[in-house]
Formats: structure tokens, C-alpha cells, sequence
């Protein structure tokens, strides 16, 4: 069955979703409607890790062996917090510019015949198509007009943030914290090629005020930002984007996912906090089963019924993790002065819905005993969604 399909948005989920659907059935009709011209993007360089790559070469391995040949890649963590510093060996991660990501995706989609329409803003769904897929981000115009419908909520976060880049190239993931009269500011820096890393900011509203940030233009904030990071910097600028400033996160979800012959794929669906690195992997993820779902399902019902709910399923436990993880940072104080080693790791822990309900030094030795016994790691497991749950609900007063 040959069937028309628009994807509304060329980041990574809607070119994927292309991608995906042509290598099904070449005779499918795709299109890609992109609002900015060829060539633009935002944002620095995206992260992701080893299980994306695993899945990316089992659906497409020729975008897959594109990607991994122009990513760099890490397995090591590194703390500064003010003088002191320490380093963790971890997971392997990598790191892409979002700008060689689209133009792999997008010279694959062309290559395979999918039609690609730049400078081309749609905001509601064309007639006559047989699929339309909402991938145009946390802004979406195409859900905005049925949020009622989706059941769209968005919370903003309290933490200001700016995603900014540096000519300083990290060797690790780093994470650096430094200490002003106004409070903490901290950075999350990761290379993305051999001249670039992607360097986030963040603070509390506090800090944000009593620095001035709030009322500096681009340069005066950027130079006061390189002041307060220059022993992570080594000499090396921060570089802003014109018109990209200071922002609260905006943690979307929908109840629903499909209206119709409407979806919500990638960020127009679901965002998580920046801070787990997750974005680009679940933007793709969600293109990898609304592909699965139109090629198990003969009509599109039930394809669509299926995506949703696998979907939303396979989020719960990184949504948590997201929201666990903001609040960790939104609660920096309780952290920050334990000794690096022990920050650092409950820097690894924070995505623990217990962690927030346990003195910092007690959850520490706890973890790391269930480390060396099975028996409390599995206890752990089993009290910390329960612990949770009862400790919340009576921080809420229900």
C-alpha cells in the first residue's frame, strides 16, 4: 500500500521518520516541510550513547555508519567544583554537531527520494495527505491548535540556563561548578568535533538576578561567564548565537499523541530536562516505532494507537529520571559541599526518585553498600519508587 506522508519539521525525528518509511516501501510519498532555509540550525552539538548507535545500525546502517564517522566520543566524567576536581570512567558517549547531524539525515532522505521543502512553514495539516506528522518542536504550531485535544501541559522550570559553544574542545563530559557572591553557576560541557564543544549554563534565579545576567547584553554576559569558568575554559571563548539568550527549561507532555491523521513526534510530544542528555536519542527512538507501528498495522488506527502507547510506556522511567535530574540541580545547595568524590557521585545518582527524601551522606554510604551486596541493591530498587511516592504525597499535604 503506497500512502502519502508529510512530516511538519526537519530536526532529527521528522528526517529519520523519512528515512525509515522510504527504506519500508520506495513508493511511499514523503515530504519534509522545513520553516528555516537548507543549511540552518540551532543549538551547538547534540549527545548520545552507545545503545542509540546499536539501534540506528539495525534500522538504517548507512545514516548509522555516517553518524558514528563524524561524532566524537568519551568515556570519562570530570567534576571541578571551585579548585577541586574529580574523574570517573563511565559510559561510552558521543558528541555530533546538530548542524552535521541534519545534514547526514538530510543527504540520506534525498538520496533515498524523499522530497524536501525548505523554507516551507506549516501550520496546520495540509489536505490529501494520508499521515501528518507534527515533528516541528516544543513550539509546535500543529499541536498548539489541538492542545485541548493532546491534552498538552507545559511547566516551565525555576533554573535559568543558556546553550552556548567554545572553542575549548573537552576531553570528557564536564561538569564545573564555580562559586560567586551571588551563589553557584555551573556549566555542562561536552565536545562535538575536533574544534568545538557545547557548553551549557546554568543558575538559580537568585544567582541569575544578583549577577546581573538578567539586565547584561550578549557580550557583557559572555564575558562575565568566561570570567566565572575560566579555570574549565583554559583561555577559550564562550560563543553565543544572535537572538539566543537565557531561558527557563519547558518540560512538555501530552496525554494523547494522535488526532486524526495527526502525530506528535519527537519534542512537539515530550521534552526532558537537557541535563540527562536525551533529547536527540528520543526524538529518534519515537521515529524508529511510529515506523514499526504503520509497518505491523495495515490502517492507521491502530498503527497510531500502537506508537502511542508503546511510547508512552517506554518514557515513564526517563521522564522521572529527567525530572529527578532538574531538581537535583534546582537543589544544588544540599550537594555542593560534601567532598568532590561524594558529590560526584550522587551527581551519578540523581535521577533516584529516593535521593531527594534522604540526607545526602546517608544515601551516599547506603549506595554504596548496595554496590557491594546484592541483597541491599535489590532492596533499594524495590523502596525507592515507594519511598517515593509516600514521602511526595505528604510533602503535597494529600
Amino acid at each position: 500500500m503506497c500512502v502519502k506522508v508529510v512530516c511538519v519539521g526537519g530536526g532529527p525525528a521528522g528526517l529519520y521518520l523519512a528515512i525509515l518509511l522510504k527504506r519500508q516501501n520506495p513508493s511511499h510519498d514523503i515530504s519534509v516541510h522545513e520553516r528555516n532555509p537548507e543549511g540552518s540550525t540551532y543549538g551547538w552539538g547534540v549527545t548520545y550513547w552507545r545503545g542509540l548507535l546499536d539501534k540506528l545500525r539495525a534500522y538504517d546502517l548507512a545514516s548509522a555508519r555516517a553518524i558514528e564517522e563524524h561524532s566524537v566520543r568519551w568515556t570519562d566524567g570530570v567534576a571541578h567544583v571551585g579548585d577541586l576536581t574529580t574523574r570517573h570512567h563511565g559510559d561510552e558517549g558521543f558528541g555530533i554537531g546538530r548542524h552535521r547531524l541534519l545534514g547526514l539525515l538530510t543527504d540520506r532522505a534525498r538520496t533515498l527520494g524523499v522530497r524536501l521543502e525548505h523554507e516551507s512553514e506549516l501550520t496546520e495539516p495540509p489536505a490529501g495527505a494520508d499521515l501528518v506528522v507534527a515533528a516541528d518542536g516544543v513550539h509546535s504550531a500543529l499541536r498548539t491548535r489541538h492542545a485541548g485535544h493532546f491534552g498538552t501541559r507545559i511547566a516551565a522550570g525555576r533554573n535559568h540556563y543558556i546553550w552556548l559553544g567554545t572553542t575549548k574542545v573537552f576531553d570528557a563530559f564536564t561538569f564545573a561548578f564555580a562559586e560567586n557572591g551571588h551563589g553557584w553557576i555551573w556549566a555542562y560541557g561536552y565536545g562535538y568535533s575536533g574544534e568545538h564543544s557545547t557548553c551549557v549554563v546554568e543558575c538559580s534565579p537568585e544567582t541569575f538576578t544578583g549577577l546581573g545576567l538578567d539586565r547584561a547584553d550578549e557580550s557583557e554576559g559572555l564575558a562575565l561567564l568566561e570570567k566565572l569558568l575560566a579555570p574549565v575554559l583554559d583561555g577559550h571563548p564562550l560563543i553565543g548565537r544572535p537572538g539566543a539568550g537565557w531561558l527557563n527549561f519547558r518540560t512538555v507532555t501530552n496525554r494523547s499523541r494522535h488526532h486524526g491523521t495527526l502525530v506528535l513526534l519527537g519534542d512537539a510530544a515530550h521534552t526532558t530536562h537537557y541535563s540527562i542528555g536525551a533529547g536527540t536519542t528520543l526524538a529518534l527512538e519515537d521515529a524508529m516505532c511510529l515506523a514499526d507501528a504503520l509497518h505491523e498495522h495495515t490502517t492507521l488506527p491502530p498503527a497510531l494507537a500502537a506508537y502511542e502507547s508503546r511510547r508512552q510506556a517506554e518514557l515513564l522511567s526517563v521522564q522521572s529520571a529527567a525530572r529527578y535530574s532538574a531538581q537535583w540541580y534546582e537543589n544544588l545547595p544540599r550537594y555542593i559541599h560534601l567532598p568532590p568524590h561524594r558529590m560526584f557521585a550522587l551527581l551519578g545518582r540523581r535521577h533516584s526518585p529516593l535521593l531527594p527524601y534522604v540526607p545526602p551522606q546517608l544515601y551516599y554510604g547506603l549506595d554504596k553498600a548496595a554496590g557491594q551486596l546484592d541483597v541491599l541493591r535489590r532492596f533499594k530498587r524495590w523502596l525507592g519508587p515507594r519511598a517515593a511516592r509516600a514521602l511526595h504525597a505528604r510533602s503535597s499535604g494529600r
